[in-house]
C-alpha cells in the first residue's frame, strides 16, 4: 500500500508512516503548517514516539516533512484513505445508502486572495499568481440560490467530497483546481467510489450545482438509484399558466398549442397566438411580431415537456424536501474539513494541495475507527475525542 521505505543507495532516512502518521497528527491538532507540528513533536516525545520517530536521535526537519508532502504520490495516500473505508464499512460504520456530494474551497498561498491587497486586476483570469502557477480562478457564493449576490473571486483550488449521510463521514474525495465546474466530478467521483463500495441503488444528494442530465441518468442507469438534486433555473422564465397549462400572451389571452419540437434531448410543446392566421382581427397589445409581414403572426412559446427523469421528479412533495434536508451533512463534514487548515493551504503546487487534502481525511477517518474500535461513547466525527480517548 504505501512503503515503508524509498529504495535508494542513500541513507535509509526516515520511515514514510511515520511520517504520514505525524501528518495526521498534524490535521488532528489543527495545524496549518509543518512549523507548528515540528514544535508540538519536539515538546510531546511521546507522541513522535508512537508515530515510529527514534526519540533518542534528531526528529525530521522541516525540509523533510515538506518533502514528503510535497513529492509524495498521491495515489498511495488514496489507498490508505480507501482501506480506511472498507474497514470502517466491514465495521459496519459507513454506508452508501444516502450519499451526498458537495465541494469546498480552498484558497491559494497567493497575495492576490490577500483583501487588503490592492494589486490590480488580481482577479482577470489571465493575471496568474507567480507563487502558485497551478491553481484557478473560482467563485464562492454565500449560498446555492441562483440569484445569489454575495460572492467572491479566489485564486485555489476545489475538494468535492463524497459523503456518508448517516454517519457523516467521508467516501471518496478528489481535488481540482477552482476554476472546475461541480458537475463535471460528479460522474467520475460515483464511478471511482463503485471500485471501492457498492453504490447499487444509492440515493444520491446533492445542491443546484449538480442539476446536470448526466448526472441524474448516470445515476438512474447505471447504479440504479435516485436523485434528489434541486432545479436550477439558470435565469428561465416562468410563464403565467391557465389550470389546463396553457399559457397566457402578454395581452391575457390564452394561447394554442402549435406542435412539438426536439433539439438538445429535450422536448418542447410550442404555443402560438390566438389570432395569428386571423384577416381580421387585431393583436391587443400589438405585439412586435404581430406586424411582421409573414402569414403566421404574434407571439410564440415554448415550454418543455417533462419527458425525461430530471423533470419527472416531484420537487414539491414532503418526501423530497425531507430527503434533501440531509444534505446538510455534507456541509457540517466541511466545516470539520476545513477546521483542520485547510480553509487556505500553505503549499503552493496542486499535488501537494492533493496530499493535504487526502491527509486531512485519512486523520478524520482515523477519529472514527479509533472511536469505534475502542467502543467510545465520543461522536464518531468530534476530532477533539481522539484526544480523550487517549
Amino acid at each position: 500500500m504505501l512503503p515503508e521505505y524509498i529504495a535508494s543507495t542513500g541513507r535509509r532516512g526516515f520511515s514514510n508512516h511515520a511520517k504520514l502518521r505525524a501528518a495526521v497528527v498534524m490535521k488532528c491538532e489543527c495545524f496549518s503548517c509543518i512549523t507548528d507540528l515540528l514544535d508540538y513533536l519536539q515538546n510531546n516525545l511521546l507522541i513522535a514516539y508512537y508515530c515510529g520517530f527514534n526519540i533518542m536521535k534528531p526528529l525530521p526537519s522541516y525540509w523533510t516533512m515538506e518533502r514528503f508532502i510535497k513529492d509524495h504520490e498521491n495515489e498511495l495516500l488514496q489507498k490508505v484513505m480507501q482501506a480506511q473505508v472498507k474497514k470502517l464499512f466491514e465495521l459496519g460504520v459507513l454506508d452508501t445508502s444516502f450519499i451526498a456530494l458537495d465541494s469546498t474551497p480552498i484558497s491559494a498561498n497567493t497575495s492576490q486572495n490577500n483583501p487588503k491587497s490592492f494589486k490590480k486586476d488580481k482577479f482577470k483570469p489571465d493575471n496568474q499568481p507567480s507563487s502558485d502557477k497551478d491553481c484557478g480562478l473560482g467563485v464562492h457564493t454565500a449560498s446555492n440560490q441562483h440569484s445569489e449576490k454575495n460572492y467572491e473571486f479566489f485564486w485555489g483550488y476545489k475538494n468535492h467530497i463524497l459523503v456518508d449521510r448517516i454517519t457523516g463521514l467521508p467516501i471518496n474525495e478528489i481535488s481540482t483546481t477552482a476554476d472546475v465546474a461541480d458537475s463535471t466530478v460528479a460522474v467520475d467521483i460515483l464511478k471511482s467510489t463503485n471500485e471501492i463500495l457498492s453504490v447499487k441503488e444509492c440515493t444520491f444528494i446533492a445542491d443546484k450545482a449538480y442539476d446536470v442530465k448526466l448526472i441524474y441518468n448516470t445515476v438512474k442507469d447505471v447504479y440504479e438509484g435516485e436523485c434528489y438534486i434541486p432545479l436550477n433555473k439558470r435565469n428561465t422564465k416562468n410563464p403565467k399558466k391557465l389550470p389546463s397549462g396553457h399559457p397566457i400572451c402578454e395581452a391575457g389571452l390564452a394561447m394554442n398549442k402549435d406542435g412539438k419540437t426536439t433539439d438538445r434531448g429535450r422536448t418542447r410543446q410550442k404555443f402560438c397566438c390566438p389570432f395569428r392566421q386571423s384577416k381580421s382581427a387585431c393583436c391587443p397589445c400589438n405585439h412586435k411580431n404581430w406586424n411582421n409581414g409573414k402569414k403566421n403572426r404574434g407571439c410564440t412559446k415554448y415550454i418543455t415537456v417533462p419527458n425525461d427523469y430530471r423533470l419527472s421528479i416531484d420537487r414539491d412533495c414532503l418526501s423530497f424536501k425531507k430527503i434533501y434536508s440531509l444534505r446538510t451533512e455534507a456541509e457540517r463534514y466541511n466545516a470539520r474539513f476545513k477546521q483542520t487548515g485547510q480553509e487556505r493551504v500553505w503549499v503552493h503546487s496542486f499535488k501537494a494541495v492533493q496530499n493535504l487534502n487526502t491527509i486531512a481525511h485519512i486523520a478524520l477517518l482515523a477519529v472514527a475507527i479509533a472511536s469505534d474500535i475502542t467502543h467510545s461513547n465520543y461522536s464518531l466525527r468530534c476530532l477533539k475525542s481522539v484526544k480523550r480517548i487517549a
